[in-house]
């Protein structure tokens, strides 16, 4: 019952996410970092937001098998049906949001801020579960016991190189920057930030959801 609830907790906490990328997207500044580059190839290619996620999730996955090897468990496949889920979670949401269209940078602004304390908050809900995590935090993670780095200092090396890369493919493709933009350094620089003030606010909902307490600041 308790894994069950956990997990329960871990899909609220995955949508949430994903609506929180995705108005992030509707904003029109750029998107998330571990998003930009899904968001890039969907601006040149004819598949979604979504679709892309799924597969640069899968290609995050098959790496972290490189990378660790005899330590790739079984339990790291898990991030397949849920890399999945996430990408249906995220085309839904960008459906789902169909109305918001900002029409003055303004507008753009304070929706790139609304999502970016939707992503936080969904970031915080994910980690409260404890139970897996998506591809972008598990190859961090792999990354950093692989080689002795400290996570926060890898995830900003990891979430920096995908913003690069996404720059460099649209101007490889568009022969423009599209999707890379400020709303992509605001969210890389607020979002963390977000998840960590709603774990300190809501420090009691751990022991009150679950039998232990498990949150911690990252």
């Amino acid at each position: 019952m308790e894994k069950l609830k956990r997990y329960i907790v871990f899909l609220i906490g995955l949508f949430i996410n994903s609506l929180g990328v995705s108005l992030i997207t509707k904003a029109d500044l750029g998107t998330s970092p571990i998003s930009s580059i899904p968001y890039v190839l969907n601006l040149n290619f004819p598949f979604t937001l979504g679709q892309f996620t799924i597969a640069f999730s899968l290609l995050l996955i098959l790496i972290q098998l490189v990378i660790l090897r005899r330590n790739f468990k079984a339990e790291h496949l898990l991030q397949i049906p849920i890399s999945v889920l996430f990408g249906y979670f995220i085309d839904l949401t960008m459906e789902m949001l169909f109305f918001v269209h900002p029409q003055t940078y303004l507008s753009s602004v304070i929706h790139l801020l609304i999502g970016c304390v939707i992503l936080g908050f969904g970031v915080y809900t994910e980690v409260l579960a404890d139970v897996t995590m998506l591809p972008g935090e598990s190859f961090v993670r792999a990354v950093s016991s692989t080689w002795k780095t400290e996570f926060g200092s890898t995830k900003v090396a990891f979430d920096v190189s995908l913003a690069v890369i996404a720059a460099v493919l649209s101007l490889f493709f568009a022969h423009r920057l599209d999707g890379v933009r400020e709303g992509t350094i605001l969210a890389a620089l607020l979002v963390g930030f977000i998840a960590r003030l709603f774990g300190r606010r809501l420090a009691f909902l751990a022991p009150a959801l679950f039998r232990t307490g498990n949150y911690c600041e990252q």
